[in-house]
């Protein structure tokens, strides 16, 4: 069966119930579209938590970086990725080691190795969607 992203009301569910926000690739450069979305979702009031094996041990806004997700040490309900395809499957094996509910590959990111991994250990997956774009599209629909 081909893959199909949860609903958009499904997605809303997601975004208000979850915790923490682990970002796969999340740079330290403020230019990068990593840095920019996660910065808006932390505004947001969304707990972000840097995974980026290049800035390990840095802060990242405000956070901790770590090399791996398996370093994060609490719990991460949600794990974003900013890394192309084909590293995704690898990303998508440490995020079912940690008990990550949730696998969203960012816009132009699309594996389905890694949604059937995902899948097999009971995530949610969402692909090719902006986080902070599925954010804003929900929050207008949220009620007070």
């Amino acid at each position: 069966m081909a893959f199909e992203n949860p609903s958009r009301e499904e997605i809303k569910t997601i975004l208000e119930q979850v915790g923490n926000i682990a970002v796969v690739g999340l740079s330290d450069k403020s230019d990068r579209t990593s840095y920019m979305v996660s910065y808006a979702m932390q505004k947001r009031g969304y707990r972000i938590i840097p995974v980026n094996p290049a800035a390990a041990g840095q802060t990242i806004l405000g956070e901790t970086c770590y090399a791996s997700l398996a370093e994060v040490p609490e719990p991460v309900e949600l794990v974003n990725v900013f890394r192309r395809s084909e590293y995704c499957a690898e990303v998508a094996r440490e995020a079912a080691a940690i008990g990550a509910k949730v696998l969203w590959l960012q816009q132009g990111i699309i594996s389905q190795e890694a949604a059937d991994i995902a899948q097999e250990h009971g995530m949610t997956v969402i692909m090719d969607r902006c986080i902070k774009v599925e954010d804003s599209v929900t929050q207008a629909v949220r009620k007070g």
